[in-house]
């Protein structure tokens, strides 16, 4: 739903979405996203069928590609193709707000809002990561939109595949809903 605003107690990132799926026949999710001042480096991770561009509205946006890592600022632009590994956070001192382009957007939003309300519900540890369980089964219904650099893909669908069904059996669920109102 455009101009929904999520935010993510445990990372401090706020996203709102500009243009969703819905809105763009599922070829874009436009998103504003702000993170505040010294938050943690995220898992590195690519998307294997999105490519994603970024635009850094205000602040600092330190990304790491391939191992290097470079520091964006105001006006920079980064375009990430499909199966790129990174990770981006902001390491400087004031909020960063950047213009984030997801293509297509397949459920990068439910995905968003998923991890968003986790980490509000306390089901993730302070740096807004889940456990293995709820991993396993987010993971695997997410396999399109995300997945984790290491250990290689097919480990983490042996594994997670394992899992999945214990996660499911305990009570887990894959996706967790922002409520509109």
């Amino acid at each position: 739903m455009s101009n929904t605003i999520i935010s993510n107690s445990r990372t401090g990132q706020v996203i709102r979405f500009i243009q969703t799926a819905k809105d763009a026949n599922g070829a874009l999710l436009e998103m504003e996203s702000g993170l505040g001042p010294k938050s943690k480096e995220p898992p590195a991770h690519y998307h294997p069928y999105q490519e994603e561009d970024f635009t850094v509205i205000s602040g600092e946006l330190t990304v790491k590609i391939d191992e290097q890592t470079v520091t964006l600022k105001k006006g920079d632009t980064l375009h990430i193709p499909p199966g790129k590994i990174h990770s981006m956070w902001n390491r400087s001192e004031d909020t960063t707000v950047v213009n984030w382009k997801v293509r297509p957007a397949l459920e990068s939003e439910t995905l968003l809002e998923t991890f968003a309300v986790m980490a509000n519900n306390n089901q993730t540890n302070e740096d807004g990561i889940p456990g293995i369980l709820q991993i396993a089964v987010t993971a695997t219904r997410f396999s399109k939109e995300f997945r984790l650099a290491k250990p290689p893909y097919i480990i983490q669908r042996i594994v997670f595949g394992m899992l999945a069904p214990i996660s499911f059996i305990m009570g887990y669920k894959a996706v967790h809903k922002v409520h509109h109102y």
